[in-house]
């Protein structure tokens, strides 16, 4: 039977050795991946979740050792069994000190290996458990989010100042939320501050507050958001929208820890932690002359940066299914279907808006379902990435021509449409059917198979041809 987990990465220089262990593992049903060399693995190891890396500790170039370094480096934890063919004492030890679950010798007992896999895998699946069950808002297996989260649990705990990179929609305030949540200061407030939304001649007041009749309007005393946040958090969001003859009032706060109201002289002690956002390039704006370079080094003593959407794809059934139960629960209205065919179109679509446009999405499909299946509206193309649909990459040896005639279009969806009907076992409606598998009504997949003349029999003719071949 097949595990259901993440590949299993193999990073060794010698041949033998990676197909041997591959030949094993695939037999026990695991998922492998083999790699030459630690640079090429380097490539791989944020793209999507690792079960487990088998790993060579001399090799040319990057050593074992120095990958797991790396990788600490990066945020990425997986478990890793070393390999070795000189093996010793202070190695071994050096070797369980960097993290590894098991140090086995060249040649190597397969049940040893095997067994030192399932210990990996069972220490593998408490974490994502207790991850799970820790962090209830961001939804996510991707490594690149599990890289994210890991920084987000060594900086948490301290008082370091957090700057948050990121596009438009990716989730940047769930990301301050939880810093916070994790820091001894989560029993305190936490207090946002949309920098970009606060008129110019209020900021002052806004952050560190007022006193009565300071200034027109100031009809009473105010406390502004520093004092507000006393003792916990604050986010200032948009960061790189406060304008620049306001910015050494704030960077004199950060950096003295201490601030007045408008219109007093009181001098009163910023006891807070804060973690600032922004979607801008802050260094070009310092380079512009427009934002401060005391203040951007102020701000950046631990720069985070949240992944666009695009770049965590295998994250996006998860968030599709999170954002139905939110959704159902929110608008009341009756659950509906996520079919393959869905997911897909989801995943092939660029998200420019990132997690929030997801959303927006999802309740505008959830609305539209009644209950029934989810149907998408969107572009068919892939916008702002600068890349046409007929450009992309393939996998494969045989090279792709650089267009298709009329027969060859007829041909190969033909082709993809008996496949179809092969793996849904030449079911066509309800769940798991072709029609549910392709996006399609019934009536239109009938149709389709009328006119390309594909029936049960014909399929089973072809099959008895291909095994007459052999």
């Amino acid at each position: 039977m097949k595990i259901s987990t993440p590949p299993v990465c193999v990073v060794d220089d010698d041949v033998s050795v990676r197909e041997a262990v591959e030949s094993l593992l695939r037999a026990e049903g695991f998922e492998v991946e083999l790699f030459a060399s630690a640079e090429r693995f380097v490539q791989r190891a944020a793209q999507a979740p690792i079960s487990c890396i088998i790993l060579d500790v001399k090799m040319p170039g990057v050593d074992g050792f120095d990958l797991q370094r790396q990788l600490a480096a990066a945020g990425i934890v997986v478990p890793i069994i070393f390999l070795t063919g000189h093996g010793s004492i202070p190695l071994s030890v050096r070797a369980i000190k960097a993290g590894a679950v098991e140090f086995l010798t060249k040649p190597f007992a397969a049940d040893d290996l095997l067994l030192a896999l399932r210990q990996a895998m069972s220490e593998r699946c408490a974490a994502a458990e207790e991850l799970k069950n820790d962090s209830t808002e961001i939804v996510g297996v991707s490594g690149v989010l599990q890289a994210t989260l890991n920084r987000i649990r060594l900086v948490a705990t301290t008082d370091a100042t957090v700057l948050v990179l990121g596009e438009t929609g990716t989730g940047k305030e769930l990301i301050a939320r939880e810093i916070h949540r994790r820091s001894r200061r989560a029993e305190k407030p936490l207090i946002r501050a949309n920098c970009a939304s606060i008129p110019r001649e209020l900021y002052e007041s806004e952050f560190f507050g007022h006193v009565k009749g300071a200034f027109t309007g100031a009809f009473k005393d105010r406390i502004g958001r520093f004092e507000a946040a006393n003792g916990g958090t604050l986010f200032l969001d948009e960061i790189g929208e406060i304008p620049l003859e306001l910015q050494s009032k704030l960077l004199r706060a950060l950096q003295e820890k201490c601030y007045e109201r408008v219109g007093e002289e009181r001098t009163r002690r910023a006891d807070v932690r804060i973690v600032a956002a922004t979607n801008r390039d802050l260094k070009a704006k310092v380079a512009a002359g427009s934002f401060r370079e005391d203040l951007y080094y102020r701000l950046n003593v631990f720069p985070l940066e949240v992944a666009p959407l695009r770049a965590r794809t295998e994250d996006i059934p998860l968030l599709a299914k999170h954002f139905i139960d939110l959704l159902v629960k929110e608008t009341g209205c009756a659950k509906p279907r996520l079919t393959p065919a869905g997911i897909s179109a989801l995943q092939n679509h660029h998200w420019p808006g990132n997690i929030r446009e997801l959303r927006n999405v999802i309740e505008r499909a959830v609305i539209l379902a009644h209950g029934g299946t989810l149907e998408f509206d969107l572009p068919a193309t892939l916008p702002g990435n600068g890349i046409s649909v007929a450009k992309i990459e393939r996998n494969g040896n045989e090279a792709e021509p650089e267009f298709l005639t009329e027969a060859e279009i007829q041909r190969r969806e033909r082709e993809n449409l008996l496949l179809v009907l092969e793996k849904s076992n030449w079911k066509i409606k309800g769940a798991d059917g072709a029609a549910e598998r392709l996006g399609v009504k019934p009536t239109t997949l009938l149709s389709r198979m009328k006119t390309m003349g594909l029936h049960r029999a014909a399929a089973d003719l072809k099959q008895q041809n291909q095994l007459g071949e052999f």
